[in-house]
């Protein structure tokens, strides 16, 4: 099969002095086109999903770096051939018109998913993966819970992430799924959004000015609390995660959105990781080598793509901007009021 004809330049979405605000973004048109490694396609990308870490990286302060590719990465993987449909992860450069991408990195695009659709999977629902599976422990027996008896919850509910994590975790049988967010407004979307949600989703406001969300969902789960949480908050819900865990709980934490330190009043009792036998684990996807990636995509394979083609798992999407107005897309991700994920078209 010949080459496809490939361009020298391309435009890419670059950023002004290397670094800065939303009006540094700019289209730049005469970016050239990347030459992929032995490990590597070339993608043309027909859309792209924006994410938080997009914000810090825009402004240079995302410093977590990618290790190395394994030494057994020597060679690209074999099933994907020039004009295969393709979504998967990328480093950066996903911005753009065509980017090298390693082909471990790479899913087959259903024919059941849209573009624009499959530009919200890969890193909205391999994070919801990693934090169920490979840090939160689902699948395992702990103490005496099986899968069917927990509660998990997801803090910012109505994100791109959490969305997608609820539907895995509901379609998983776990007991209930709660979830914390800003407004009722975004609650009853992520309800009504999910197959199940209207019986086995819970939510709470975490302004609510009268009941704390931490009192709240112990009174909802009548003093036990949730056996996984996983939080994008940090700093100022670190005391209430201890509060809310149940005996044996987990608690994922995958960003910082209310700050890196817990400033509590008094101090925090630590006490409660030994009393309730709590873990807590922090990660960050972007920062993880090739082969553990490359384990997320295969459990993505596995838990989400059957139930993307029989139409079960739907990808959340607030809105789908033309890439020429990233400007606007990257105001709508700061003003942090969309539910679901913002898409950028490239066209």
């Amino acid at each position: 099969m010949s080459s496809p004809n490939i361009p020298k330049t391309m435009g890419a979405i670059d950023i002004k002095g290397g670094k800065g605000g939303i009006s540094a973004l700019f289209l730049n048109k005469e970016t050239p086109v990347p030459k992929p490694t032995a490990t590597q396609a070339l993608v043309k990308i027909k859309a792209f999903g924006l994410n938080r870490m997009d914000l810090l990286q825009r402004e240079g302060l995302y410093h977590f770096l990618r290790k190395p590719p394994p030494p057994w990465a020597s060679e690209h993987e074999r099933d994907f051939k020039i004009g295969s449909e393709v979504f998967g992860l990328a480093y950066g450069g996903a911005y753009a018109e065509y980017i090298a991408v390693s082909t471990h990195m790479l899913v087959h695009k259903p024919a059941e998913l849209s573009w624009e659709e499959a530009a919200g999977v890969p890193e909205t629902w391999i994070t919801a993966t990693q934090a169920l599976w490979m840090i939160g422990g689902l699948d395992e027996t702990i103490g005496n819970k099986a899968t069917k008896d927990k509660r998990v919850l997801w803090h910012a509910g109505a994100s791109g992430v959490s969305i997608s994590g609820v539907q895995l975790a509901l379609s998983e049988g776990v007991k209930e799924v709660l979830i914390t967010t800003s407004s009722q407004e975004k609650i009853d979307f992520v309800k009504g959004f999910v197959e199940g949600g209207k019986e086995k989703v819970f939510g709470f406001r975490y302004n609510d000015p009268e009941k704390p969300w931490e009192k709240a969902v112990l009174e909802h789960t009548n003093g036990e609390g949730v056996d996984l949480i996983i939080d994008f908050i940090g700093g100022s819900y670190f005391n209430a995660n201890l509060d809310a865990a149940a005996q044996n709980g987990r608690i994922v934490s995958l960003g910082t959105m209310g700050g890196a330190k817990a400033d509590v009043p008094g101090g925090v009792d630590i006490g409660r990781f030994l009393r309730k036998r709590l873990r807590y684990e922090g990660s960050t996807l972007r920062a993880r080598d090739e082969a553990y990636q490359g384990k997320l995509r295969d459990m993505l394979n596995e838990h989400a793509l059957p139930r993307f083609k029989d139409g079960r798992f739907k990808v959340p999407m607030e809105k789908v901007f033309s890439w020429k107005d990233v400007q606007d897309a990257h105001r709508m991700l700061e003003a942090n009021t969309s539910k679901g994920k913002i898409i950028c078209v490239v066209d």
